[in-house]
């Protein structure tokens, strides 16, 4: 804990206490809001299970299933596969409605384990595997959060049970040796650390080690993901609408940055489903912005037309993105967090009216309700709107609980607008929180200086 930041510290402690007083609502706000700012505080997210547990009564239903939170799980599954601690958020907007929701917890637990927060992702899977102990792929990411978190002998324990199930499952080999590699590995350097070892006797077998690096190889390598594709092609052609074998391709086609023919496979899946999967409209949107990434990385930069390439194909990407973006929102009308990003797209496309309307709807999202009220305000401000932009970044400064870059940013944005109006000194007051926590912060520097050496 003495890593975490003052201020995060300090808003635990606060929550704790609210806890104790049994203010639920209020420690769910600042648990929240500490895990926003530091995801891998440990303790904070142990005081946020409890907090829900208790602000549940007790009254909790692990079988319950997406009632009222269907629309926040596929918004969860979809954001676990490019951004883990948004998909963390999520869950947890979940769990505080329903702390025993099972489809919530394993969401939680998937998002953990690729952010690389092994005990937060233990600490759902625990409650996930009690109630599914047969669940395959539940046992297989319990066992590999254990692995991580040094508890090797259990999680040994629930590989060698899977594999009493199922003993010819290569894949349940591969868990294993990789296991006891990581365990004779870690107990290696302890036994020298103790003087009671060599470096020697911790891989004894010389090819062992390289048969492990080898098998343990991602499918990076081109070559090796292009003999992949074409047998998955062979194996589709015979056996026709496999939508894994068309989504294996996808995937690999995307690797090997042939992102045509990746878009084409994805849309086959929709198209042979006959399902808009919000997974796999991610998968395109993904592979389409990767593209024009790439478009852009390829140009030469001594060309001529360097300039006037780059900005013809940034173009491009902002009006794709839009355009995407508008589409998702008209298939799902009711995410609001879709609603965010359209207007975000919309205010920096310059389509200020278009931009109000989205972004009103989307700060009555509780994880993007501050971001929301940000950019209402400033909408409002393009507009020559500085009354009501100065009212939206009041209201929005009064729900912040820690002066981080947000608040910085809210307290800049409300100085400029308050100035505009008149209201010079109420504006240097704000510049001067800002220059009190961050003299860099921006041109406050500047702004606070002038202010001084004008009036004394």
């Amino acid at each position: 804990m003495s890593q975490v930041p003052f201020a995060q510290r300090d808003l635990y402690e606060k929550g704790v206490a609210a806890l104790q007083k049994n203010n639920f609502d209020y420690a769910l706000t600042l648990f929240g809001t500490v895990l926003r700012a530091e995801p891998g505080f440990y303790e904070a997210r142990e005081a946020l299970r409890a907090t829900q547990h208790r602000r549940a009564g007790g009254k909790t239903s692990f079988f319950k299933k997406l009632v009222g939170s269907a629309s926040t799980l596929t918004r969860g599954q979809v954001a676990l596969r490019s951004d883990p601690l948004e998909a963390i958020l999520i869950a947890e907007e979940a769990l505080n409605d329903d702390p025993g929701n099972s489809s919530a917890h394993e969401l939680l637990a998937a998002a953990a384990l690729v952010a690389g927060l092994p005990k937060t992702a233990l600490l759902s899977l625990e409650v996930a595997f009690k109630h599914k102990p047969t669940d395959r792929k539940l046992a297989l990411e319990l066992a590999t959060a254990l692995g991580q978190t040094g508890n090797r002998a259990r999680a040994e324990k629930i590989l060698r049970d899977l594999l009493q199930a199922d003993p010819g499952d290569p894949s349940l080999n591969e868990h294993l040796k990789n296991l006891l590699a990581n365990r004779t590995l870690h107990e290696g350097y302890g036994a020298i650390k103790d003087g009671q070892g060599s470096y020697r006797d911790i891989i004894r077998d010389k090819q062992e080690a390289v048969v492990l690096e080898q098998e343990n190889r991602s499918v990076k390598d081109a070559d090796v993901a292009g003999k992949l594709i074409d047998d998955y092609e062979r194996r589709l052609a015979a056996e026709g609408d496999n939508l894994k074998l068309m989504r294996d391709i996808a995937d690999l086609c995307r690797k090997r940055q042939d992102f045509d023919r990746a878009i084409g496979y994805y849309e086959r899946i929709i198209a042979t489903s006959g399902i808009n999967d919000p997974m796999i409209l991610q998968a395109v949107r993904d592979t389409r912005l990767s593209q024009f990434t790439h478009q852009e990385q390829s140009l030469d930069p001594a060309a001529p037309d360097h300039g006037d390439r780059l900005a013809e194909l940034r173009s491009q990407r902002a009006e794709w993105q839009l355009d995407d973006a508008r589409r998702r929102a008209d298939q799902n009308p009711t995410d609001l967090h879709l609603r965010f990003e359209l207007g975000d797209l919309y205010l920096k496309a310059g389509k200020v009216g278009e931009a109000i309307a989205e972004l009103q709807k989307a700060q009555n999202n509780p994880n993007k309700r501050i971001p929301a009220m940000n950019l209402l305000a400033q909408a409002f401000a393009k507009r020559g709107m500085n009354d009501l932009a100065a009212r939206k970044f009041q209201e929005a400064l009064k729900e912040k609980l820690v002066f981080d870059d947000e608040a910085k940013e809210l307290r800049y944005q409300l100085g400029v607008v308050l100035d505009k109006i008149g209201k010079s000194a109420e504006a240097i007051d704000q510049f001067k929180l800002i220059y009190e926590q961050d003299v860099g912060y921006r041109d406050v520097m500047a702004k606070v200086d002038a202010y001084y050496a004008t009036n004394g």
